[in-house]
């Protein structure tokens, strides 16, 4: 993900002079192309967020277009206070790049698990949240975000993550892609679980289940349409996502569904556990301790399905 985010705002910034980057002294190895073509446009914060907060907001609102960009945590949650008050109280034109959303610098520790971001950051007024699924996602969300006029958060992978699209999308922010149609019921991902909610269709095909897939790759504004539309046509509604399960995707899907649905709708979100993860290593390791592999997944939403089958019948006795 971050080699397509870096192809598409090089060539976005080749096209509109207005583009920016500002970053927190990381992500060398794919920064210095855009250094040496645009070096008035480029500039390294240092070791300090909140500064490279402030002087984003500040050139947004004298017309350009900012990006920051940082590992995980850093360009948001270290200077959080600079990201609500300067850029989302403004409306400033400021596009926040994390990249190592997740689980992604597993073997670094809880200090850079980004696992609480989608539920602060959609919290924030003006902020739209992007979670791209893929390469081919994200390169889509890069191109939208910088169309947008306003404050936006883009949360990448680390790198190497496959392509799940075989084509190029219909990105809109704010609208789900359906992956996979099925009527029996709803997987909705966000971010780098798209490829493992492919996997889980698949297993359960293998037992018969039919399953929808929507990339919800856009948290905020969430499209509530498509969650609608899942839920009338299945009748059972499950999230996954790289991320607590308090506040993230899931619960915002939760939310819409108990202020607007009124059939019943069986659902499940699939996630982190709401603490700091006690386990380090690669990130494939980190998801297959947290039951976030696609068997693990697939098993779970089989139980909820039974579950929900025979409290069904108990209740027609």
């Amino acid at each position: 993900m971050r080699g397509a985010f870096f192809s598409a705002l090089l060539e976005l910034a080749e096209k509109d002079e207005r583009v920016n980057l500002v970053v927190g002294d990381l992500g060398f190895g794919v920064i210095e192309e855009f250094a040496r073509r645009f070096p008035k446009r480029f500039l390294n914060a240092g070791v300090a967020e909140q500064n490279m907060t402030g002087i984003a907001a500040g050139m947004a609102l004298s017309g350009k277009i900012v990006f920051t960009y940082s590992i995980a945590n850093f360009p948001i949650l270290r200077c959080l206070e600079q990201v609500r008050n300067d850029v989302c109280y403004h409306n400033a034109n400021v596009k926040i790049v994390a990249v190592g959303g997740g689980l992604a610098y597993g073997a670094l520790g809880a200090t850079h698990h980004a696992t609480e971001d989608l539920a602060i950051l959609r919290s924030l007024p003006q902020m739209v949240v992007v979670a791209p699924g893929d390469p081919v996602e994200t390169e889509a969300a890069t191109r939208a975000v910088t169309a947008h006029s306003g404050p936006c958060y883009l949360r990448l992978g680390r790198a190497g993550e496959a392509k799940v699209h075989r084509t190029k999308i219909d990105f809109i922010l704010g609208k789900a892609v359906e992956m996979r149609v099925g009527s029996d019921l709803a997987l909705i991902s966000t971010g780098g679980m798209l490829g493992t909610a492919m996997q889980v269709a698949d297993l359960l095909c293998e037992a018969g289940i039919e399953t929808r897939v929507l990339s919800m790759h856009t948290v905020r504004p969430l499209d509530t349409a498509a969650i609608e539309s899942a839920a009338r046509d299945t009748g059972a509604v499950f999230t996954i996502e790289e991320h607590s399960v308090t506040g993230g995707l899931g619960g915002a899907v939760a939310e819409f569904l108990a202020e607007n649905w009124e059939a019943p709708v069986v659902f499940k979100r699939f996630g982190l556990p709401s603490e700091f993860s006690c386990f380090v290593g690669s990130q494939e390791y980190m998801r297959t301790r947290h039951g976030l592999s696609a068997e693990a997944v697939a098993l779970g939403i089989r139980a909820r399905m039974e579950k929900a089958q025979s409290l069904t019948a108990v209740a027609k006795v």
